[in-house]
């Protein structure tokens, strides 16, 4: 049974999460560029140093729930059960990813689509989404390497994970560009996840 969080954590949960939509209005009202910290910081009646607390920089409120994903998946590939092989572990860390994007805001919230629609056009933003994806591959890859290491060596674990995220990344940013809502994006993860585990060794 999970932990019921604390009042200081669920105080600090509320903060980040008003910076979050504070950003996100500003951003669709102004465009990234011509928004400022201290702008963000005082729409969510927060103190610059406040803002500091919680992201090291105003793109990285673009990937607020980024790390939460990265982390369930990684949990969930070290759940690995006898018996169970690198394919069905691999699917049950992505399906994690995926619910977390839906009841973590980032899809329902439009953060996912505020963040593709601007990464089109802001080269910073660019860079900083493929170090996170390239972060964030490299991680579960490790993970899936340690969860077997007799059966997967460093060039197999980066493949099967590389399939799998680049295809429901992939999935995500065609339906986001092409106007889906929030739910048809998670549908469309999810069949790019289904895509990728029809190739996966049984």
């Amino acid at each position: 049974m999970a932990e019921t969080p604390g009042l200081r954590e669920l105080k600090k949960r509320r903060t980040r999460q008003a910076l979050v939509e504070a950003a996100v209005r500003l951003f669709e009202r102004k465009g990234y560029e011509g928004v400022t910290v201290a702008e963000i910081a005082a729409a969510a009646e927060v103190s610059t140093r406040t803002f500091f607390l919680h992201f090291q920089a105003k793109e990285d409120v673009l990937f607020a729930h980024a790390d939460v994903r990265v982390d369930l998946a990684v949990a969930a590939i070290a759940e690995r059960g006898p018996g169970e092989r690198p394919a069905d572990v691999l699917l049950r860390a992505t399906e994690r990813m995926i619910l977390e994007a839906w009841d973590g805001g980032d899809l329902s919230g439009g953060l996912a689509a505020l963040r593709v629609r601007l990464a089109a056009s802001v080269p910073a933003l660019q860079a900083r989404l493929l170090q996170r994806y390239l972060g964030a591959r490299a991680e579960l890859a490790r993970a899936l390497r340690e969860a077997f290491p007799d059966e997967l060596d460093e060039v197999t674990a980066s493949a099967l994970v590389g399939a799998m995220v680049g295809a429901v990344g992939a999935a995500a940013t065609a339906a986001l560009e092409r106007g889906d809502g929030p739910a048809e994006v998670r549908d469309a993860m999810r069949r790019g996840m289904e895509l990728v585990a029809r190739s996966l060794p049984a």
